[in-house]
């Protein structure tokens, strides 16, 4: 066996995952035919059993590089902030980092005060921000920073972390 990066693994279960979907596709177009009655029908260079085995291996590679990515995201560990993290600890980190500065941004956006139309009364009604929008804001863009460099360590590390794959008939 031949050894693969922790990125290029990665990137190689992405594209199994879409060439199981198009062996699926496959086996079903190669499964049927219309033909006249009482007429043989012709069968092309590949049949559902043929399509079936490489669905089969391509399943178990999947399975096998899924078992992988997993050990070396528990086993490795990335730098942050002066801290270390499990790669998977990081990358749950990372997203759960973007999605607090999509919210930071939201508030960052408001406006203080917003009048309120609508109400049918005569009376005027404001909404008012609870907050300092431009601290939230400031918060957003340190957060996304943060995210992104976080994000960068992993990646760098999943280049330089190996595994045990044979890719060869991938490549």
């Amino acid at each position: 066996m031949s050894n693969i990066t922790l990125a290029e693994a990665v990137k190689l279960k992405s594209i199994l995952l879409k060439r199981v979907h198009e062996l699926e596709e496959e086996i079903m177009r190669v499964a049927y035919t219309v033909i006249e009655k009482d007429s043989v029908p012709e069968v092309g260079p590949r049949n559902v059993a043929n399509v079936d085995l490489e669905l089969t291996e391509t399943r178990k590679d999947i399975r096998t590089l899924d078992k992988l990515i997993y050990e070396a995201n528990v086993q490795h560990t990335v730098s942050f902030k002066d801290k270390e993290y499990t790669i998977v600890e990081a990358i749950e980190l990372a997203t759960q980092m973007r999605a607090q500065a999509r919210i930071y941004k939201q508030l960052g956006a408001a406006e203080k005060q917003v009048v309120q139309y609508g109400y049918g009364d005569g009376t005027t009604y404001v909404q008012v921000a609870l907050f300092e929008p431009e601290n939230y804001r400031l918060k957003a863009l340190q957060y996304e920073k943060d995210a992104n460099k976080l994000s960068g360590n992993i990646n760098a590390k999943n280049y330089s972390i190996t595994i045990n794959f044979d890719d060869e008939k991938y490549a």
